[in-house]
């Protein structure tokens, strides 16, 4: 269930950027249950760390607080619509509902002709095409090689857990 003070928490989250070198307006908060459970904002010049969104920084602080890596039936609400690597890891998190602020399309609008230091601007539709196309069919050449260990390894791991 929406709450906007939860929105508000984000947008504060994506101010603070504007202060702190290093960082970039996007702030988000992971909530269970009435509760904001993670905090983040985008570090990615700050940590070297091109994942460093806000989203993935409010799942890892959100995760870790609960002693989890399910966060299912929590609501992420976020200062600008994530992008295709934001989306994936609220999916493998779990996350029930998302709420956002900003379009991708009006963030666009707001950085033209801005550049990051430290990154080349993110083509968001590139972006959208390649995280759904087949390794096949992505632009990134990609070979398999030695994947008989890495299955076996795989294969080895799997049997301790249903062993436990």
């Amino acid at each position: 269930m929406y709450q906007e003070r939860f929105m508000q928490r984000a947008l504060a989250l994506s101010a603070q950027a504007l202060h702190e070198p290093g960082t970039e307006p996007f702030g988000a908060v992971v909530v269970k249950d009435g509760a904001i459970v993670g905090e983040g904002f985008n570090h990615s010049v700050a940590h070297h760390d091109p994942t460093s969104h806000g989203e993935v920084e409010a799942i890892r602080d959100a995760c870790r607080k609960l002693g989890s890596v399910d966060l299912s039936g929590c609501e992420l609400y976020t200062s600008c619509e994530p992008c295709a690597m934001c989306v994936a890891a609220m999916h493998i998190a779990g996350i029930a509902q998302l709420y956002y602020a900003a379009s991708l399309a009006q963030s666009g609008e707001a950085f033209d002709g801005v550049t990051v230091a430290a990154r080349h601007p993110i083509d968001v539709e590139a972006l959208r095409i390649e995280s759904g196309a087949t390794l096949a069919q992505r632009r990134l050449p990609a070979e398999q090689r030695m994947d008989g260990e890495a299955v076996r390894i795989l294969a080895e791991w799997a049997a301790t857990r249903r062993a436990a």
